[in-house]
């Protein structure tokens, strides 16, 4: 068994159950936790036991709040890796490549990079303390590939321009009406379900599970080129003065001023 230090990885049953552990960081990821990730869901991706792979954060706070600027203020990037490379790109690959269903069991906030890994799994289940939104125009960050194109065929163009330009939070019970979830349960059920969703997957043929999965995905999977070309902006453009002003701003708590970015 492969050791972790930022997520936990448990086989429980038919369910690979992978779990953000980062409480005191609001389960933010830094370069390692994506490099733990990947092989967590590569490890799930062998195991002819697992039929469904549950996302997941720990503690009752978040989910995830995407990529850890606090990190990024402090050193510039993400963090060391064992790769060098900040792979979260390779992340958001692997969930839709991998044969098996990802259910991502919600548990609190899902901003920014977070909000991004439950639209790519496929299906989300939130618990009623659940919040959803965008936080990268606020700190100086954002995702031009999966993050929005594919979230605009998740809940249309307008709510998924509302959810980026505006970087409000919505209620479970809102994703829900808009489909950005497929249905809301009382927090202290909530893993109880991702699992006995995972126990209904698992009696289904898996052969056709898979070619079902790659059959939407196909739909989409030209967008994978605009996350190339969206990664490649954003390693840019954090290191440039907008982008470095939005993290400084967040790790300073205090507001950015984008105003002198505005005919830059």
């Amino acid at each position: 068994m492969t050791d972790y230090e930022d997520i936990t990885y448990e086989v429980d049953g038919p369910a690979a159950v992978v779990t953000i552990n980062r409480p005191a960081r609001y389960n933010a990821f830094r370069g390692k936790t994506v490099e733990e990730l990947i092989k967590a869901f590569r490890s799930a991706w062998a195991d002819d036991a697992v039929q469904a792979i549950i996302l997941t954060g720990a503690g009752e706070k978040a989910f995830c709040t995407g990529g850890d600027v606090k990190q990024r203020a402090e050193t510039g990037d993400y963090g060391p890796t064992e790769s060098g490379m900040f792979e979260i790109g390779n992340l958001h690959k692997l969930i839709r490549d991998v044969p098996k269903p990802v259910i991502a069991a919600v548990n609190g906030i899902a901003v920014g990079g977070g909000h991004v890994l439950h639209v790519l799994c496929d299906l989300t289940i939130a618990s009623e303390t659940a919040k959803f939104g965008q936080a990268g125009p606020r700190v100086g960050s954002f995702d031009a590939g999966f993050g929005s194109a594919f979230l605009a065929r998740v809940v249309g163009e307008k709510r998924a321009r509302e959810i980026w330009y505006l970087c409000r939070q919505y209620d479970a019970v809102t994703a829900e009406r808009w489909g950005l979830v497929n249905w809301v349960v009382p927090a202290d059920r909530l893993l109880d379900e991702a699992k006995a969703v995972a126990a209904e997957i698992a009696e289904k043929s898996p052969t056709t599970l898979r070619f079902l999965k790659q059959s939407f995905n196909a739909d989409t999977d030209h967008q994978a080129g605009l996350s190339n070309l969206a990664m490649s902006a954003l390693d840019l453009f954090t290191h440039s003065p907008e982008g470095l002003e939005g993290a400084a701003a967040f790790a300073e708590k205090r507001k950015p001023d984008f105003n002198k970015f505005v005919n830059a």
